[in-house]
């Protein structure tokens, strides 16, 4: 019977939330207080190295499958670590060393700049960047130039139509060139603050005009009202049970 229960709230979830727009759920994490105003989890490309995870500080650790592999044995439920100088504080300063960047962006998205064409600007800014850091160190700069000149042939870094041959399309070209990991933004509670980043750059769209699939329905639904959940021998008895993404499964099972 407390099955069959769980089962017939999941269902009243669906039909309650089929017309709802999914910006209205955002994932918890264990944070006092802490709550995305943009969930993560409608980010695919962020949720290719990471998964949801109640337990961790901002509401997602690392994935041990994803690029983000190496760091996926680490305690995210550890707020000191978490938010330490090597985890939140490390990624705070990346961002904020490359705020040029983030401003011709801005700047461009504003115009109505292409793909291609703020890819382009981007990623020829980028390679400026790379070696203005190195203003006040004369030799790190020649290694920089003598590196680019052997693995580009010129000094100045790769150019946007090198790297659009090597990543296939302007949006891959924009997010390498801020090396803008929105999984590691999610991990370490600063998804929000680059969202518009990510919607610039064609990672993700704009939540407000996204439909909630199914499974991101119910179990958005389940989290915030606080439903009891199914076990997963429940869950793994529905016929569909295979198509469950692993990202939803913390929240159903």
């Amino acid at each position: 019977m407390k099955h069959r229960k769980q089962v017939l709230s999941l269902l009243l979830a669906l039909l309650l939330l089929s017309c709802i727009p999914a910006a209205a759920f955002a994932a918890d994490g264990a944070e006092s207080g802490f709550r995305y105003q943009h969930d993560p989890r409608l980010n695919a490309r962020a949720m290719e190295d990471i998964v949801a995870d109640p337990a961790a500080v901002y509401g997602f650790r690392p994935s041990p499958e994803g690029s983000l592999a190496a760091y996926a044995d680490a305690d995210w439920s550890d707020p000191a670590l978490v938010n330490g100088e090597n985890g939140r504080g490390a990624r705070i300063a990346y961002h904020e060393s490359i705020q040029e960047l983030y401003a011709l962006l801005d700047e461009m998205t504003a115009a109505g700049s292409s793909t291609e064409e703020i890819a382009r600007a981007v990623s020829a800014k980028r390679n400026e960047l790379r070696l203005a850091a190195h203003a006040d160190d004369p030799e790190g700069l020649e290694k920089t130039r003598a590196h680019n000149l052997e693995k580009y042939g010129h000094e100045e870094g790769p150019l946007p139509d090198e790297l659009f041959a090597k990543y296939g399309d302007w949006e891959t070209v924009i997010i390498k060139a801020f090396s803008l990991n929105s999984g590691m933004d999610a991990c370490l509670g600063l998804y929000d603050d680059y969202y518009a980043s990510y919607v610039a750059a064609g990672q993700v769209a704009d939540e407000h005009t996204a439909a909630a699939s199914r499974e991101y329905a119910i179990a958005a639904f389940a989290e915030g009202a606080g439903l009891p959940t199914a076990d997963e021998a429940v869950l793994d008895a529905f016929s569909d049970a295979d198509q469950i993404s692993p990202w939803y499964r913390p929240a159903l099972d």
